[in-house]
């Protein structure tokens, strides 16, 4: 089969893989958004997206969909190696300020593994997985509070969310340049915007992270709450 036996296929999985990520992502910003300004209602989203079936077969092409990305990311990186010595994720038509993020594109994306593996330890496995198993847990705020709590943990998660947004910057325009949008137009402005995406997102990320991370040291709650 052609998307897996051909250098072509692999990267159509990766780019259509990566996009599919990104709109997580970006789901996932804006829902961490409502435990800013409405925390009650971010609990009742938990609490809709705890171990119900919809939620549990979201969960599993989510996961799906990292683990396919990043076993062909390593096998790509590893031919790319292979054929070209160091000039891995190499691109024709490679603007300078992506250079960087380009040639280490395999780097930041275990970053981000790394992180995505302590973000789930703090969350997944604290609220989704006890309620497969039949157990009680809390209120989504009070996981955010338990994590954020910890200096540390904001350190992690803004060397993560900087990570991302490089991996996110190359990716983004990458994945459509695989897909077929090579030309002189519409690269430039696929690379505008997954700068302005990825810059947004992360962005808007990292200022949760810290408000998450003021709120729980401070005890800070929201007079949205009633």
């Amino acid at each position: 089969m052609w998307l897996k036996d051909s250098s072509v296929g692999r990267k159509v999985i990766m780019s259509v893989t990566g996009l599919f990520l990104i709109l997580f992502v970006t789901f996932h910003v804006l829902m961490n958004a409502v435990a800013i300004f409405w925390p009650c209602a971010y609990n009742i989203v938990c609490e809709f997206l705890g171990a119900n079936w919809y939620a549990l077969i979201g969960t599993a092409v989510l996961a799906a969909g990292f683990i396919v990305h990043i076993i062909y990311a390593f096998w790509l990186s590893y031919q790319n190696k292979k054929a070209r010595g160091n000039d891995a994720y190499a691109v024709s038509a490679r603007p300078k300020s992506v250079e960087w993020a380009s040639q280490n594109m395999l780097v930041l994306g275990i970053i981000v593994v790394c992180f995505m593996v302590v973000h789930l330890i703090q969350f997944w496995a604290k609220m989704q997985l006890p309620e497969v198993l039949g157990q009680s847990v809390e209120e989504g705020t009070h996981y955010l509070d338990a994590a954020f709590a910890c200096p540390v943990t904001l350190v992690i998660y803004l060397i993560g969310f900087a990570a991302l947004w490089f991996h996110m910057t190359h990716g983004f325009w990458s994945a459509f340049q695989s897909l077929g949008a090579n030309n002189k137009t519409w690269l430039p402005r696929l690379q505008c915007i997954s700068s302005a995406w990825a810059t947004v997102v992360c962005v808007l990320f990292a200022v949760e992270a810290i408000v998450f991370a003021v709120r729980a040291m401070t005890g800070g709650t929201c007079t949205f709450c009633f």
